[in-house]
């Protein structure tokens, strides 16, 4: 699809589309494309909803996995093709939305105390103290940390947004260790196998090896470091908005998960049951 591929990127480029965004957006496509091995605007309403019917009944996508398929396909359709009919012929998917897992704070003390490598506990203690991404965690700078004013500098992230975020004192300490053994010039976390930043699976599987390592049970992920973050700073009393910025999250819908996740003070918390005079019912205790 060579011919069309340069035409949809080009539609994307002149939308400012982000770099995962258009990678997600012409796989979807070429994997169409591979899966009938014709080009795309050859095929029917019909192909195209037995290859989503396919993506859910052979390969067992998840719905977000679907949504993020038929996201490109739709863009493909309408905005590079003009083919409208086809577009709308492709349904979103709901998905299930499920409460993020949480480390409690004896699993992230035993999940950073098991961890020798410097360079990957102060890359996770950073992900955790202030409720980074992957893409946040891996581009960070050097110059992006401002002690003075105690804050990190998060640039060019989802959505080509910038913020700042909450740089913590024990996190400062932290990274000035590091710093004295790494120095590292421009990239806060480099690759040690090329120049620039680590692959976006690097933290993942270091994750996931310490994880184990911790011997903590929670399906839980890199991204767990960040749900944490969140829910922790609720509990302590912040505001949703606040969280909300730190977070970068566009919507305050996103934020608003956590007031699900939060631990509240359910011992204050009298039942409806506790407000009914049941005294009458005190007679069958003297029964039994």
């Amino acid at each position: 699809m060579g011919i069309l591929r340069e035409k949809m990127l080009r539609d994307m480029s002149v939308r400012n589309f982000a770099a995962n965004t258009v990678e997600s957006y012409l796989r979807s496509v070429r994997d169409l494309a591979k899966h009938y091995m014709i080009s795309p605007d050859r095929l029917t309403q019909e192909q195209l909803l037995d290859y989503i019917y396919f993506l859910i009944k052979e390969r067992k996508l998840a719905s977000g996995s679907i949504n993020a398929v038929t996201a490109g396909l739709r863009f493909f359709y309408k905005e590079t093709m003009g083919m409208e009919d086809l577009a709308m012929a492709i349904p979103p998917r709901k998905t299930p939305r499920k409460l993020p897992e949480i480390l409690s704070a004896g699993e992230l003390s035993k999940l950073f105390s098991v961890i020798s490598n410097q360079k990957h506990r102060v890359m996770l203690m950073t992900a955790y103290a202030a409720g980074l991404r992957i893409s946040e965690v891996i581009n960070l700078k050097v110059g992006n940390i401002d002690s003075g004013r105690m804050s990190i500098q998060i640039k060019n992230s989802k959505g080509r947004k910038d913020r700042y975020t909450i740089l913590s004192p024990r996190l400062l300490f932290e990274l000035r260790a590091y710093w004295n053994n790494y120095r590292p010039k421009d990239i806060l976390f480099p690759s040690p196998v090329k120049d620039g930043p680590l692959d976006r699976a690097a933290p993942s599987l270091a994750f996931r090896k310490y994880k184990d390592k911790a011997e903590i049970t929670k399906a839980v992920t890199f991204h767990s470091l960040r749900h944490t973050f969140a829910t922790n700073l609720l509990e302590a009393g912040a505001d949703i908005r606040t969280i909300q910025i730190l977070l970068g999250h566009s919507s305050i819908t996103s934020t608003a998960i956590y007031l699900h996740v939060a631990r509240q003070d359910l011992g204050s918390i009298s039942s409806p049951l506790d407000l009914i005079d049941l005294s009458a019912l005190d007679r069958f205790k003297v029964q039994q």
